[in-house]
């Protein structure tokens, strides 16, 4: 494990012994929100929530295997119409998987997906797919290295580049199959 991994931001970091708690701009504007909140004075939620099983203690990704649970700040699923849920432990896994469903799902058809979910980095939240964000070449890593960070909202994504050396952002559509493979060499283009 790399020593830049990182599963999840925390919303709320404490300082070290003895420096000054300075709140970041997404600590104030959800300290903001929380405030309009109660006074009924906001507006929708910027994320587009999906309903989508989480994974259970033995799924397993079925791209590399790995138990997906442990990773509840990287889960990816796919839903089928007939209910069955494949998770993974990333979005890079869930492309391999979409990009080569002919191999890991023979019988089925992408037109039987009912819906698609990877998990937002900052709100921690089950996001759409097709609506998301993805960070290429960040300096954080997922379970499996290099990964296509989602995020919920452009905002969101030009500062996590900022803040964490993204190379670029991409829409769902902009992925391309030789992306995720390239990520597991460590080059983003």
């Amino acid at each position: 494990m790399s020593d830049s991994y990182r599963p999840y931001r925390p919303l709320c970091a404490r300082p070290a012994h003895g420096q000054a708690f300075t709140p970041g701009r997404r600590q104030a504007l959800q300290r903001l929100l929380g405030a309009a909140a109660g006074l009924g004075l906001a507006g929708r939620s910027w994320a587009k929530p999906v309903k989508v099983p989480a994974p259970g203690p033995r799924d397993t990704c079925p791209v590399c295997g790995m138990f997906v649970a442990p990773y509840p700040h990287w889960v990816a699923t796919v839903l089928w119409r007939d209910g069955r849920a494949v998770h993974f432990d990333g979005a890079k896994d869930f492309f391999k998987y979409l990009f080569e469903l002919k191999k890991y799902e023979p019988t089925r058809k992408r037109e039987e997906i009912q819906a698609m979910a990877v998990t937002d980095y900052y709100g921690t939240a089950r996001i759409e797919a097709q609506g998301a964000f993805f960070v290429v070449g960040s300096d954080v890593l997922g379970p499996m290295g290099h990964e296509l960070v989602p995020l919920d909202t452009e905002e969101d994504a030009k500062e996590f580049m900022a803040d964490h050396k993204g190379r670029r952002v991409l829409r769902f559509s902009e992925v391309t199959a030789a992306l995720p493979a390239a990520l597991d060499n460590g080059k983003f283009q």
